[in-house]
């Protein structure tokens, strides 16, 4: 089992940044990729960006040049820096790890809202 718990979510004006953390813990040893998903009201929930193991990472065109996934292996953490925040981009953000048999962990979600 593998446990999630993120943070940083809150209130912040367009323009404006926010940090999201994502601690694992548990039987760690079995992910190969952590990721960010976000669904808003009435919509699906959407890949936002995720990183590998090896580093390699991936972002949905609308964050592109916005947001920055980075993990902290020592800490096994994985975070995301959010820049010029939208109000289209209000939504909750959950973590989610991988693993190679397709099985994916949740995190309990955390709120972002952008607005003025």
């Amino acid at each position: 089992q593998v446990q999630l718990v993120e943070a940083g979510g809150g209130l912040v004006q367009p323009g404006g940044s926010l940090r999201l953390s994502c601690a694992a813990s548990g039987s760690i040893f079995s992910i190969n990729s952590m990721g960010w998903y976000r669904q808003a009201p009435g919509k699906e929930r959407e890949l936002v960006a995720q990183i590998t193991n090896g580093g390699s990472t991936n972002y949905a065109d609308a964050v592109k040049g916005r947001f920055t996934i980075s993990r902290d292996n020592a800490k096994n953490t994985v975070y995301l820096q959010m820049n010029t925040l939208k109000p289209e981009d209000t939504a909750v953000y959950y973590c989610r790890a991988g693993t190679p048999s397709g099985y994916n962990y949740w995190g309990q979600g955390t709120q972002v809202t952008v607005s003025s």
